[in-house]
């Protein structure tokens, strides 16, 4: 119910700081939406926010209240009978009324209002109570009237007579139009014979059901009905009214001929102006429409999605960047290095001879490095030779980032879900270049194992057993066939010491080859999957800046956005 009834009651105040911090919440709430929310509501918004500043910048107390109506309501009449002259125009030819009139009581300049308003016919009221008395003795005891000394102070009252809003001159309509979304408060005049006109109640009344704090229900002309006749049509507009949105609404019975009704529709004037409050009521009122008008845009939540971890993505990018060549590569790597550094001496330059995995991929960074080298990167001008993802590969990322989207989307209003999908599917091109650069600058190495060290040293000796018992064969042949005197040779057991390192370092060599070998295996399939772990984290860090930090980010916005929405609509 409005509490712009009869009494001491006033407008529910609704401080400044208030207004302005519901203000401030749906600007941001416009900035942070973006283009996610509804062009045609946004507009709105912010045109809300500009009058907000535009209003509550203009010195002064006053409170602006709109007569709006039908044409053939008895507008202007009534509106110079409250201002106790003829200043608008009344006659049968319609419209009458093409342009706003003002009426102002109190001391205090309005000009600057009346000039934000964009009313120049103005019309200055004499003291600070209502003139709209006639005095006719058949209202008294009626309800219908009690004099002007029964009415409060207007003193702050700027009363407007609006062009008819169903004007057949469209200018009339829209300049009608354009004073409604800058008055305080709403007095809607209407008739007997056109109080449930459907313009009225559907463009006007349920438009603006929000603002039932600052509306006040006029049926004018009741001095052609009778007492039964208009206590019907009160309880027919009440009903009207209370479907339109505005619940238990007061409609006044008046009537500009014989006076009736004025003091009742002064009084209602009068606690308008008392407190100063109408003007930020009507203005939170706006704040709170557009808010909820916007707020079906967002939805009452958002999803969580990981940081990190997204499994089966950084298993799809992965994939696209060629991580198990890459781990391959490494795995037949570490098994080449392995053999030069544990293999049998006399063969180990063959592996010399093989290409190295990584430096096909031109992912080598020198024997023991631990990451690639800046000199590497400049000399392939930061790219790897790593063929470009298959087919296969590129559908697994579609699909693993299709429904990343769907799970961050899919409950969200549609125009952020679309926004949180393009998010979700960065542009091809570069991806692959930041999931390259992921790779290069992944260490893909690490220490030369203790263990090869010590193999090595033993194959060395076991070397240089070999070359001591080739060595003695010859001196022993070259002995022989100068036919000097035979050199006793020592035994092991049955067999000469020449024979045992001869024969004894080459066959513990060749074993120990094939040991390190196998070992190797072992070693390079734990090396493959540390530097799979990598890689991995290095693609996760990819899928976060590229992927998944713009669908937060989206998710932010619109969770910023609802907090916003949802402080402006509490004023």
């Amino acid at each position: 119910m409005s509490p712009l009834r009869m009494g001491s009651a006033t407008i529910k105040g609704v401080s400044a700081e208030s207004l302005t911090a519901a203000s401030t919440s749906l600007k941001a709430a416009v900035d942070t939406g973006g283009s996610e929310l509804p062009a045609k509501s946004v507009a709105k918004a912010t045109s809300i926010v500009t009058k907000v500043g535009e209003r509550t910048s203009l010195v002064g107390g006053h409170t602006v209240v709109a007569l709006a109506g039908a044409t053939g309501s008895g507008k202007s009449s009534l509106f110079n009978q409250l201002v106790g002259t003829d200043v608008a125009t009344v006659g049968a030819r319609r419209p009458t009324t093409s342009t706003p009139t003002a009426g102002v009581w109190g001391d205090e300049p309005a000009g600057p209002l009346l000039d934000w308003l964009g009313v120049a016919t103005r019309h200055h009221v004499t003291g600070d109570k209502l003139h709209g008395d006639k005095g006719h003795e058949s209202d008294k005891g009626k309800g219908g009237r009690g004099g002007a000394s029964t009415v409060g102070s207007l003193d702050g009252l700027v009363l407007l007579d609006l062009p008819d809003f169903d004007s057949r001159e469209t200018s009339n309509r829209v300049e009608a139009e354009r004073v409604l979304e800058l008055v305080d408060v709403f007095v809607w005049v209407t008739d007997p014979q056109k109080y449930a006109d459907a313009r009225l109640h559907d463009d006007y009344v349920s438009a603006l059901a929000t603002h039932d704090a600052v509306t006040i229900v006029v049926l004018n002309q009741v001095d052609r009905l009778s007492d039964s006749e208009i206590e019907q049509c009160v309880a027919d507009l009440t009903r009207l009214m209370a479907r339109d949105g505005i619940q238990k609404a007061t409609v006044i019975p008046t009537s500009a001929s014989t006076g009736r009704g004025l003091d009742v529709l002064g009084q209602r004037l009068s606690n308008a102006v008392s407190g100063s409050n109408a003007a930020r009521a009507r203005l939170a009122a706006d704040v709170r429409q557009s808010a909820a008008a916007l707020r079906p845009a967002v939805a009452d939540s958002e999803p969580a999605i990981k940081a990190k971890g997204e499994g089966e993505l950084v298993d799809a990018l992965a994939r696209a960047a060629g991580v198990p060549i890459v781990v391959r590569a490494v795995e037949r790597d570490y098994s080449m290095q392995a053999v030069s550094h544990t293999g049998w001496p006399m063969t180990r330059w063959v592996q010399k001879l093989r290409p190295k995995p990584l430096r096909r991929l031109r992912l080598d960074a020198g024997r023991g490095d631990i990451s690639v080298t800046q000199a590497d990167v400049r000399s392939v001008l930061g790219r790897s030779s790593l063929p470009p993802p298959t087919p296969a590969a590129r559908a697994a990322v579609d699909l693993a980032t299709r429904r990343l989207a769907d799970r961050a989307g899919s409950t969200l209003p549609t125009p952020w879900g679309d926004a949180v999908d393009e998010a979700a599917t960065p542009s091809g091109h570069a991806m692959s270049d930041a999931l390259d650069q992921a790779v290069i600058h992944t260490s893909l190495r690490s220490r030369t194992p203790v263990w090869w060290r010590v193999v090595g040293i033993v194959q060395i000796l076991l070397a240089l057993a070999v070359l001591s018992g080739m060595l003695w064969f010859v001196v022993l042949w070259v002995l022989g066939w100068l036919q000097f005197p035979s050199i006793e040779t020592p035994m092991w057991g049955p067999l000469p010491w020449p024979f045992v390192l001869l024969f004894g370092g080459v066959v513990a060599g060749l074993l120990l080859a094939l040991v390190s070998r196998f070992l190797a295996g072992i070693g390079a399939r734990r090396r493959g999957a540390v530097i799979n772990g990598r890689l991995r984290d290095s693609i996760s860090v990819v899928a976060d800046e590229r992927i998944l930090a713009p669908v937060a980010a989206i998710l932010e916005r619109h969770r910023e956005t609802r907090q916003h929405l949802d402080a402006a609509a509490k004023v």
